[in-house]
């Protein structure tokens, strides 16, 4: 009896030993980023839910996973616009699934980020929220994706309209950190008076408050944050650029609209507009770029308008440099 009560002690103790451990570890986890959910769905697609420990909150994504998923892999982020992708983004409306199926690199479609331009705001957001979007593409989200799905630690970042500025942002919050950065109908400039109209209207579309971003159109970190302005510092990174006129091309019709009418309508009342700015913003970039020597890829479309079927077009013919970049 008395060998049993010893030996009923010593587990007892060996418990409360192991549970005061575990209580001493779990906070240090529940503070930190990690995988907190992850659901195998058609094909190569696999949801996860990732817990930001910068924004304090789960971001979800897409990856499309390499074609041999037992071998080391690259990573390529695609960013959607100003919505995060409710209204429309890159797996529902382009065939990125399929062009990536056979190509060895894995594939995050961020479904999340609606008129934050995916930076690292000053302030909580009362309707936004707790913006820490740099921070957590470049500290917290790669290396988690690197480690569970077998990545080589080499990057890419392509981004439509808002995400085509955040993708210049992003290389330069981090030099060196993505390889290859690709930019789809997008205005880089930000700190001139335009460009901050159009991040205004981007940010206030999602009832943001950009003084919660980067502080009153008189602050210096509008200037901080403008790619425009520092060109210089994007040498070394691979860059494509693309952008329409807003004529109409070859998806404005009932078929290149994928047979609806109202997203026709859209591209010619709205998408064509839009556009126009886009192109002029390329082209002051690419005039900016080329004073500065700094070399990148530039795809001027004749026409087109702002939708994703030019979007699609363009990270097909981008892809070829992604894939140089990142090998």
């Amino acid at each position: 009896m008395v060998e049993q009560l010893r030996r009923r002690g010593i587990v007892l103790v060996a418990a409360s030993f192991f549970l005061a451990c575990v209580s001493m570890i779990a906070p240090a986890q529940a503070d930190s980023s990690r995988i907190v959910g992850l659901r195998h769905g058609l094909g190569s697609r696999i949801q996860l839910e990732v817990y930001s420990a910068a924004m304090e909150r789960v971001v979800r994504m897409t990856l499309l996973r390499a074609a041999d998923p037992e071998a080391p892999a690259p990573a390529l982020y695609l960013l959607n616009g100003s919505s995060g992708g409710t209204d429309g983004n890159w797996l529902d409306r382009t065939d990125v699934a399929e062009f990536f199926a056979d190509k060895q690199v894995n594939v995050v479609v961020l479904l999340d980020g609606a008129g934050s331009y995916f930076t690292d705001w000053r302030a909580d957001d009362p309707i936004l929220g707790k913006q820490r979007w740099a921070t957590f593409l470049t500290a917290e989200l790669p290396p988690l994706v690197d480690q569970e799905f077998r990545g080589t630690g080499a990057n890419a970042i392509a981004g439509v309209s808002m995400a085509g500025t955040s993708v210049f942002q992003l290389a330069l919050a981090a030099p060196g950190f993505y390889r290859a950065i690709g930019s789809y109908s997008g205005c880089v400039q930000t700190s001139d008076p335009k460009g901050q109209a159009i991040v205004q209207a981007v940010v206030t579309t999602q009832r943001g408050n950009i003084v919660n971003m980067w502080g009153p159109p008189s602050d210096p970190a509008w200037r901080a944050h403008d790619p425009y302005v520092h060109a210089d510092k994007l040498r070394g990174t691979a860059v494509y650029v693309a952008a329409g006129t807003g004529l109409p091309g070859p998806n404005e019709t009932f078929e290149g609209a994928g047979g609806d009418p109202v997203m026709l309508l859209y591209q010619l009342m709205f998408g064509a507009p839009i556009e126009v700015v886009a192109a002029l913003c390329t082209r002051q970039l690419q005039e900016r770029l080329r004073a500065a020597n700094v070399s990148a890829t530039f795809d001027l479309r004749p026409t087109g308008t702002h939708s994703w079927g030019y979007w699609q077009d363009d990270l097909h013919k981008s892809w070829p440099m992604f894939e140089e970049a990142l090998t």
